[in-house]
């Protein structure tokens, strides 16, 4: 028999608060993370909203110049290698190893690994590139490699927390971070590691996230309340955030052991691509809905036995569309066998590459702490949602089955399964 996975620990560094507190809080209250934003110190650009990340300032290019809470006790030595979003999940880990239990040893164990996701750091990346063509190759931070290529999370918590098992990363745009989940869970319940540390982070900053202007991804609206608004009628593109988040998945019986506290169980995952088109979803959702499949069947999951969907929905048009159309493949319209359903995005903005394990940790905070976040900020629902559940106000009431629902770019479909823990 395969293992089973349960997961142990959790970190936060987010927009709508850098512990589990402050964010369980925020999401039984609907209490949204965004403020209004000047980018580039440009006024004209017409992205005005976004999903800050309070109590750290992280916009120099030097890391002495960062601010973080004076309870992080951290290595300067090891700062010099990070960039912004590295410095948010190193926070993210600390915590999520204060959160487990677990002792240095078990950390640093040969069964213990690190699954990462990040695009990177564009922001260092630029700044070392301008200093090395203003002096014709003279000047070159020697840390401008491991502090802004998409390796950089693997590199720097992997040398920081002596991580000895599998250490690698996950590039799969949006889905990423639900791909090292699901990657994760195949270690553990194949035996090959006791426990995984997935974590995921984005920085909000001009070049990671102007990109998308260019696109017309992102919303223009300028209120912060009504800007994220998946599934809303007048939604019109997503919100942008950053920050970092980790998660522990560990062997069940290793956790049971050690009398770990256990969040929830995650039951299995299934994956799917589109085959459609390198930046939109499939009209028809084909590739969301056949990810979802998989990962009930291979929970042996009934689709009526689901009580909370976590939607990727991102506030875009097309992209709320494709998953609207999955949601009502898979669970029908019978209003009395479809689960409730909801996008935390309304209430973060949308984390690209973390989204999945932030999502993930939403999922099983709402399942440990006994409630299903609403789905805010939609005032008048798209008419695809007829036959989708989305309860306007925060529901008290533990859900017992949870899918978290991730999709990136190319086509990537990613579908995560987790049940309450009683036992």
């Amino acid at each position: 028999m395969p293992n089973r996975v349960v997961v142990t620990g959790l970190g936060l560094i987010t927009s709508i608060g850098n512990n589990r507190a402050q964010v369980t809080e925020s999401l039984r209250e609907l209490r949204h993370g965004f403020e209004n934003v000047v980018f580039m110190d440009n006024p004209r650009i017409p992205v005005k909203v976004a999903g800050t990340i309070k109590e750290f300032k992280t916009n120099s290019s030097n890391w002495v110049d960062w601010e973080y809470p004076d309870h992080y006790q951290l290595d300067v030595d090891y700062l010099k290698s990070l960039s912004p979003h590295g410095l948010h999940c190193l926070c993210a880990m600390l915590q999520a190893i204060e959160d487990s239990g677990l002792e240095q040893d078990q950390v640093s164990s040969v069964d213990t690994g690190l699954f990462a996701s990040s695009a990177g750091s564009t922001f260092m990346m630029r700044h070392n590139l301008e200093s090395m063509i203003a002096t014709n190759g003279m000047r070159i931070n020697p840390m401008s490699v491991v502090c802004s290529v998409s390796g950089t999370l693997n590199f720097n918590l992997g040398a920081y927390f002596g991580i000895r098992g599998g250490n690698l990363g996950f590039v799969s745009a949006c889905a990423s971070s639900s791909h090292a989940i699901g990657y994760g869970f195949d270690e553990i319940s194949l035996g090959r590691h006791k426990r995984i540390f997935v974590v995921g982070g984005e920085e909000l900053t001009a070049e990671t996230y102007l990109p998308f202007n260019g696109m017309r991804a992102l919303s223009r609206n300028p209120d912060p309340n009504t800007a994220s608004r998946p599934f809303d009628v007048k939604r019109d593109g997503f919100v942008g955030t950053g920050g970092g988040v980790a998660l522990l998945l560990e062997d069940m019986d290793e956790a049971k052991k050690r009398g770990a506290k256990i969040y929830a169980e995650l039951v299995n995952w299934g994956q799917a691509s589109d085959g459609y088109n390198i930046a939109m979803p499939h009209p028809e959702g084909s590739g969301l809905t056949l990810a979802m499949k998989k990962a009930l069947k291979a929970a042996k999951v009934n689709p009526e036995d689901v009580d909370y969907v976590n939607a990727h929905a991102t506030s875009t048009p097309p992209g709320d569309k494709s998953e609207a159309l999955s949601l009502v493949a898979i669970f029908g319209t019978d209003k009395d066998k479809r689960p409730a359903v909801s996008s935390t995005k309304a209430l973060t903005g949308h984390g690209l590459s973390m989204a999945g394990v932030m999502e993930a940790a939403f999922s099983v905070i709402a399942m440990k702490d006994g409630f299903i976040p609403g789905a805010a900020h939609i005032s008048e629902p798209d008419p695809l949602c007829e036959h989708i559940t989305l309860p306007k106000e925060t529901l008290d009431q533990a859900p017992n089955t949870v899918i978290s629902n991730s999709s990136g770019f190319g086509g990537s479909n990613v579908c995560l399964v987790f049940k309450k823990w009683d036992e």
